[in-house]
């Protein structure tokens, strides 16, 4: 089992910065992605962001220019700055990891953190 803890959430004005951290620890064999989510009040969960093993990245377009993810292999570490924070990005974020099952990795295993709250005020 991998474990994911969460930090960095929180209140901040529109305009504004935030960065968002998850480590991963536990039983992990190799990681092959890393990711952000999120889930506003009454809506799916969304992709926010995701970056490879081989450091490729995916934005969702709605914070492209705004937010970079980042992470430290070595730390098993994946960060998300957040600038020119938006009421719209008011949401729970939650931390993704996808790991290989065994150590041929014929099979990935999903896991996810408890989420942090990220707030804008207008």
């Amino acid at each position: 089992q991998v474990q994911l803890v969460e930090s960095g959430g929180g209140l901040v004005q529109a305009g504004g910065s935030l960065r968002l951290s998850c480590a991963a620890s536990g039983s992990i064999f190799s990681i092959r992605a890393m990711g952000w989510y999120r889930q506003a009040p009454g809506k799916q969960r969304e992709l926010v962001a995701t970056i490879s093993r081989g450091g490729s990245t995916i934005y969702a377009d709605s914070v492209k220019g705004r937010f970079t993810i980042s992470r430290d292999i070595a730390k098993n570490t994946v960060y998300l700055q957040m600038n020119s924070l938006q009421p719209e990005d008011t949401a729970d974020y939650y931390c993704n990891v996808r790991d290989c099952s065994n150590r041929w990795c014929t099979r990935e295993s999903d896991y996810w953190g408890q989420g942090t709250q990220v707030t804008v005020s207008s």
